[in-house]
């Protein structure tokens, strides 16, 4: 598999859509509820600062993105935050890791000093390991800060990485 990363045109709405909704539906990463219909994540992806896609250039198939927006406003607008999501059945193939290194770069071009994630959810062992092996710094723990779809709550983990 040859990814390439790059800013999501609108023609990838629906393959997105599909992925994000993936994770949603799992219960085990993002906080929304809800899947996006792909009029809402056409919207949803516009309204990013930047939204990218890790495409398979072997097969021209969507099997990852991200979003990275500001994680505040005004003071601290300089700070930002991303999710990502990778598609279920290839997951564990280093596609993460591309999404995050690309958008920590692209932080850095939209004049973001911090990459910040509020609520990478503590048994999600998998993007923990990614971030701090690319450096991000723990900065605690809010407990019980996660409803997982079943129910039960788990801690959550914030991160930082400079730029």
């Amino acid at each position: 598999m040859n990814i390439i990363i790059r800013a999501f045109e609108p023609k990838d709405v629906p393959e997105m859509a599909v992925i994000w909704n993936q994770v949603v539906e799992d219960g085990e990463a993002f906080p929304q509820e809800n899947c996006l219909s792909d009029t809402e994540a056409a919207d949803f992806f516009a309204e990013q600062t930047y939204s990218a896609v890790a495409v398979d250039s072997d097969t021209e198939t969507i099997v990852g993105l991200y979003i990275l927006h500001p994680n505040n406003l005004g003071r601290c607008g300089h700070l930002s935050n991303a999710s990502y999501a990778v598609k279920k059945g290839i997951r564990g193939q280093h596609i993460g890791e591309k999404l995050v290194t690309n958008c920590l770069k692209k932080a850095g071009e939209f004049g973001f000093q911090i990459l910040q994630f509020n609520a990478v959810v503590k048994c999600n062992y998998s993007a923990i390991h990614l971030y701090e092996k690319l450096g991000f710094v723990r900065l605690g723990e809010v407990p019980n800060g996660f409803r997982m779809k079943d129910g039960h709550y788990e801690n959550i983990i914030l991160f930082y990485h400079t730029i």
